[in-house]
């Protein structure tokens, strides 16, 4: 029973906070993001950090057709870095690693994928501007978010 008691006592304890160099969950990203441009659209939505991790989707179309979704997270890989992980339409998850850090800025890397290989994210006032490209950041795709409320 002791080492019951034990094991949960360590399993319940809080976790060490990760140093600067492995990265901090961007806060600044949470909440409901939009661009419309015509009759196409791009929506993303995050969850606020808790547990060490943020959620998030994204799903995008023409007019009432949608074109593509996918499921992302935010959190700590087995060695404590922060990683983005993107499924694009249910495929595998791909890890990207944290590449830089700024105050209202990230980037993650993956130089082994195919495209992208590079995903940015940061805030530029009230709206949220994301870029994927080569890890050399050619062929960039961008988008400019506003908040959708």
């Amino acid at each position: 029973m002791r080492k019951f008691v034990m094991g949960a006592a360590l399993a319940l304890a809080p976790l060490a906070p990760a140093s600067a160099e492995q990265g901090s969950l961007p806060e600044w990203l949470a909440g409901c993001w939009k661009q419309v441009e015509g009759d196409r659209w791009v929506e993303e939505c995050w969850m606020t950090p808790r547990a060490d991790i943020m959620l998030g989707a994204g799903r995008g179309g023409r007019g009432d057709k949608l074109s593509n979704w996918e499921a992302m997270q935010i959190g700590r890989d087995s060695a404590g870095m922060l990683t983005f992980w993107a499924s694009p339409n249910g495929a595998p998850r791909v890890a990207f690693t944290l590449q830089a850090q700024g105050p209202a800025d990230v980037t993650f890397l993956n130089r082994a994928h195919d495209y992208p290989q590079r995903v940015r994210y940061w805030r530029e006032g009230r709206l949220l501007r994301a870029e994927v490209a080569k890890a050399d950041g050619s062929d960039p795709q961008g988008f400019t978010f506003a908040p959708d409320n």
